[in-house]
């Protein structure tokens, strides 16, 4: 349970009577409500206010179901199927507008502007009302002109307010430094007769108001929350002296809720942090050969290094490959204990180049020489067709960690605009070619052939010229590897004013360590099955 979910059960229990015990001493609720219409009618009498045409009074029958009595008509009606749930004895069922009365704000006349500098005459916005008050941090003011003309149109420290266009059913209170500010048009005041204040924010805050709000807010246009319909609300209303022990009771829990989700949005945040860092060091791991242990019958990656040169050679036949693919560089180590690069007859030394040693039977490769690297399609706006048919175009949004996806709002193109080569086959990598630098390295691997799917001229597409599960899943890993995404950033290039673009030659020429094909089997089923552990 988060903090939020702790909060609104808090408010259930409180207005169903369970958050404290009932004292039968207690004045009941209903001799409560007497005197708050009594008090009313006697501002109605005072015209003070206006006679509320609505005004009922609920009670429970002898068959005990719930009526509503309307005053002006004496019509009664039951009211069950209204009731969300039994209150204690001594509470009562009660409309809002029964013992509030409830009033609008008003907005500035046309033409006039509110101003930041002080008037002397606040006037409170949507804006302003934050964590159930009103925040002072940004208060504007009106003119004296303008008071003039909307000075009834004020909120009082004694009332509540209820936001009712823009943001809809916030409920606060207002601080005594707002005391006969002006109030804007999209909030309402709730003036309050009798009533704990704490008490009715907190009923009005609870799940029970609030769906009501959710249920009666008009659609029309912009969205709005008439008066009429918040008068209309059915609240829960318990004896005077239990309210303020209720209220009493949340003031302590709340902050201590607060606290509670403090830690807790600490927690998950932390949970998350270290599950991603686990991740990476598990990938850091895994490409520097401590993940599994060696085991020298398994041999050494020389072999599968000259798999991929046969390969290689017979793409090259089959006029798939240029010639050109054939110059491979030979990566070892001298005995000066020195890295060397052979290609040809030129021999250099890369030792900088080198991040760490490997395990016996593992081999330095470029990326170049296991791999062919393509740019997905490239295409005008206008070209993608309207009928969703064609060749599916997956961008930098369709890739995850890990994971392809497959989006509803992917573009398509005919196919005679898309190359066959690059359609997506099984074992293919994809990676973002320009990207934002915290999504630099996400790697998504093509589990099978899709024949209707390519990529678009933002995504590399990471083709190994070996056909092997494992094998690619050994790469993906170590593309998704701290080691290798500190590189790719260490080679963009930025592209505008928030991305990176990672140009295809200096991806190639990214350094590799390569297991033997049978360690890499065994380090890609350790890697699957401790992240499965930390999801």
């Amino acid at each position: 349970m988060n903090g939020k979910q702790l909060k609104n059960s808090i408010l259930q229990w409180a207005i169903q009577g369970k958050l404290v015990s009932q004292d039968p001493n207690d004045e009941p609720a209903s001799v409560l409500l007497e005197r708050i219409r009594a008090e009313k009618a006697k501002l109605v009498k005072e015209k003070k206010i206006k006679k509320d045409k609505n005004e009922s009074i609920i009670y429970r029958g002898d068959d005990n179901s719930y009526y509503e009595k309307f005053i002006a008509t004496g019509e009664v009606k039951c009211i069950d199927e209204e009731i969300p749930f039994e209150i204690p004895q001594g509470w009562e069922w009660e409309r809002l507008g029964n013992i509030t009365t409830i009033k609008g704000g008003k907005r500035i006349p046309v033409g006039m502007n509110l101003s930041t500098i002080d008037t002397g005459h606040k006037y409170i916005r949507v804006a302003d009302m934050k964590n159930h008050s009103i925040k002072n941090d940004d208060i504007h003011y009106i003119t004296d002109e303008i008071y003039e003309k909307i000075k009834a149109y004020i909120i009082s420290k004694d009332d509540l307010y209820i936001t009712v266009a823009g943001t809809i059913g916030n409920v606060g209170i207002v601080p005594e430094e707002f005391n006969n500010a002006n109030l804007t048009e999209n909030a309402d005041k709730i003036e309050i007769y009798a009533l704990c204040k704490l008490y009715l924010l907190y009923t009005l805050l609870s799940d029970v108001v609030q769906e009501q709000i959710r249920e009666c807010t008009t659609k029309v246009g912009q969205p709005k929350l008439a008066i009429i319909r918040i008068q209309n609300f059915l609240i829960p209303i318990a004896p005077l002296a239990e309210q303020k022990r209720i209220s009493n009771r949340i003031e302590v829990l709340l902050p201590i809720v607060d606290k509670y989700e403090f830690l807790s949005s600490k927690l998950v945040k932390l949970n998350s942090s270290i599950n991603e860092f686990l991740k990476k060091s598990i990938l850091q791991e895994a490409i520097q050969g401590k993940l599994v242990p060696q085991i020298a019958e398994e041999g050494a990656a020389q072999e599968l290094l000259e798999q991929i040169k046969a390969e290689k050679e017979k793409l090259v036949k089959e006029g798939k490959l240029k010639k050109s693919a054939l110059t491979n560089s030979v990566i070892y180590k001298g005995d000066d204990n020195k890295y060397y690069e052979q290609i040809g007859k030129s021999v250099k030394e890369i030792t900088e180049e080198i991040a760490f040693d490997l395990p016996n039977g593992w081999y330095w490769c470029r990326l170049k020489d296991i791999c062919s690297i393509f740019t997905g399609a490239t295409f005008k706006k206008e070209e993608a067709t309207i009928t969703r048919k064609g060749i599916r175009i997956l961008r930098g949004g369709n890739i995850s960690p890990f994971e392809l996806k497959i989006k509803d709002d992917d573009i398509f193109l005919t196919k005679d605009k898309v190359k066959e080569d690059i359609l997506l086959k099984e074992n293919d990598i994809l990676t973002p070619a320009v990207t934002s630098l915290e999504n630099i390295g996400k790697m998504a691997r093509v589990d099978s052939d899709m024949s209707d799917t390519t990529v678009g001229g933002f995504v590399f597409i990471i083709r190994l010229h070996l056909i092997n599960r494992w094998f690619s899943k050994y790469i993906l890993y170590l593309l998704s590897s701290p080691f290798m995404i500190d590189f790719m950033k260490s080679i963009t290039n930025k592209s505008g004013q928030a991305f990176y673009n990672i140009g295809k030659e200096r991806l190639s020429m990214a350094l590799l360590p390569i297991p033997p094909l049978t360690e890499q089997y065994r380090i890609v089923t350790q890697i699957e099955k401790l992240f499965e552990q930390l999801r």
